[in-house]
């Protein structure tokens, strides 16, 4: 695992996109070659031995770690969708976000009762869109086997949320409580 100082590339954006709320901005982190490597080479490596043969990364940062880290681990990526993106039949799922609400789909014949999925984003906040990501895996047939974030709003108990929908392990690089 790297000791690769990836906080130090996440800038906090006060009272974005709306007042009382600070965005963390990970692009910085992706912009960086060494950051980039560091967060998907320690999520991969951490997930290594659970043989995903998928992972879904929800739109749209989502994708740009989760496809990254379906590559390290020789899976296939399925995206997760905002509504009405996706050209084929799919599974929908409604979840709460830390300000509003949203829903994603994922095409039916993305995964089967073979995959083994891996949940990937950038962030974890209240744990809506993971759950929600977790219930298409298993609309789908699917086992979800963990959940993978570059950074974690522990301060807003992501984990619990989770733990009341899967048991699968998560896995956080960066924690801010």
């Amino acid at each position: 695992m790297s000791s690769f100082d990836l906080e130090s590339l996440i800038v906090d954006i006060p009272d974005y996109p709306e007042p009382g709320v600070v965005f963390k901005d990970i692009t910085p982190l992706l912009s960086d070659p060494r950051g980039l490597a560091s967060a998907v080479d320690q999520i991969a490596d951490h997930f290594m031995g659970h043989s995903i043969t998928k992972v879904i990364g929800a739109e749209a940062r989502g994708f740009l770690i989760g496809a990254p880290v379906a590559y390290r681990l020789g899976a296939g990526f399925v995206p997760a969708r905002k509504p009405g993106k996706l050209p084929r039949t799919t599974y929908s799922e409604a979840y709460s976000l830390e300000y509003g609400t949203d829903s994603l789909e994922i095409h039916q014949d993305a995964l089967g009762p073979d995959d083994h999925v891996l949940i990937v984003d950038d962030l974890v906040a209240t744990g809506g869109t993971c759950v929600a990501s977790a219930k298409l895996a298993e609309k789908a047939g699917a086992t979800v086997e963990g959940f993978g974030f570059i950074l974690e709003l522990a301060f807003l108990k992501p984990r619990d949320t989770i733990a009341r929908a899967s048991s699968a392990d998560v896995f956080s690089l960066v924690t801010v409580d």
